[in-house]
């Protein structure tokens, strides 16, 4: 006989739950915005399983449509607070695209920089909960890569860095400094984090198995899509900003088991491939010197006529942007694509044939942010 029940963090919008989803407490995950509806059988395995979506939805692509594109930026950080910048870098790009405009190169440069080092930054909480004994040294490196980024940015959380046409402000010597000795530390105690989840995971295989056709029919790419064998990496197959002069540093590991064990270890060894592509922008950053980060732009800045769409290689997969202008200072349509979506997506698929007493390691082995899936 099958049983129904509604699974969660506490209480939302005032459902009960039948029982709490038992997540580590510092998952990214363990927000009251998840539901999960769950049916299992008498052997309590999951038949079926319904990730309920909305309870956070704040209407950002219609707010985006009533600010114009100056105001837009400040918005687009707000979804993703784990990978604030690289939502507002891909708007950036998306308006770019849209206006013909071409930054400096020190600004193409800073943005890459900047967004590797925020992929080690919004990795490490995912995959901190599989490192067992390592993990105190994940999160300490964590805190001192927000460390730095806030004396970057001068936010902790949303940075408002990207600007339309380069970024708000060089970043200081004693910052690069900072990110390069960070970075250094990165790959010297990587192995060790490496080898601390691949043995914390050991009990994960064979756990919410996605195929890599299932992967690609719910869109996924990232992490969760190459644990599966989706050989996919925007930053090498579709190159934007100057990842193409770094062709040789954009390693991507694969691997086809798509399980909860695949995932994490994927999350794992794109580390050392980030820490690289960083080291390699901060290098290219110092032969460059001084020079400008941003474009002039006129009092009020107009979207052409025309439909513009730019994505990137986000931490969790890819994030996408489509802009419809119609020549006003509003866009007349904005379109996110979040990868926490399309990964909570693949859930009702990922999640049947799991027994409930491995339901929250394979949920935690799903990245996803909330504010990114109910944007």
């Amino acid at each position: 006989m099958a049983t129904n029940l509604l699974l969660g963090i506490g209480t939302v919008a005032g459902l009960d739950c039948d029982a709490e989803l038992v997540l580590d407490p510092r998952h990214p995950a363990r927000h009251p915005g998840f539901l999960l509806q769950i049916t299992v059988d008498a052997d309590d395995v999951v038949t079926s399983a319904d990730p309920q979506v909305g309870f956070m939805h704040r209407s950002a692509e219609k707010l985006f449509e009533s600010r114009d594109l100056r105001q837009a930026m400040l918005l687009a950080d707000r979804h993703d607070w784990l990978s604030s910048f690289t939502s507002e870098l891909v708007t950036a790009l998306a308006i770019e695209e849209a206006l013909g405009m071409l930054p400096p190169e020190r600004a193409t440069w800073t943005r890459m920089l900047l967004a590797e080092v925020e992929r080690i930054q919004a990795t490490i909480p995912f995959l901190a909960v599989a490192a067992g004994t390592a993990r105190p040294s994940m999160e300490a490196m964590r805190a001192r890569i927000t460390t730095i980024l806030e004396s970057i940015t001068g936010a902790r959380m949303h940075p408002g860095f990207a600007r339309i046409g380069g970024v708000a402000a060089a970043i200081a010597d004693d910052d690069r400094a900072a990110l390069r000795s960070t970075l250094v530390d990165v790959e010297s105690q990587v192995h060790e984090w490496q080898q601390a989840v691949d043995g914390e995971t050991v009990d994960l295989e064979g756990i919410a198995v996605l195929t890599a056709d299932q992967a690609v029919g719910f869109g996924l790419g990232g992490p969760v899509g190459r644990a599966s064998g989706v050989d996919l990496d925007l930053r090498r197959d579709d190159p934007y900003l100057a990842y193409a002069d770094l062709a040789e540093v954009v390693e991507v590991p694969v691997r086809t088991e798509g399980d909860a064990r695949a995932r994490y270890l994927v999350l794992a060894d794109q580390l050392p491939v980030t820490a690289r592509l960083a080291l390699a922008c901060l290098d290219r950053l110092d032969e460059l010197g001084e020079g400008p980060v941003d474009t002039p732009l006129p009092k009020v800045v107009r979207l052409p006529e025309g439909a513009t769409y730019a994505s990137v290689e986000g931490p969790l997969g890819i994030s996408g942007i489509l802009l419809v202008g119609a020549g006003d200072k509003y866009p007349w349509r904005m379109k996110i694509r979040s990868a926490s979506f399309a990964t909570m997506q693949a859930m009702t698929t990922a999640l049947v044939g799991v027994p409930r007493t491995d339901l929250a390691d394979a949920l935690m082995s799903l990245p996803v942010v909330m504010g990114d899936v109910d944007r």
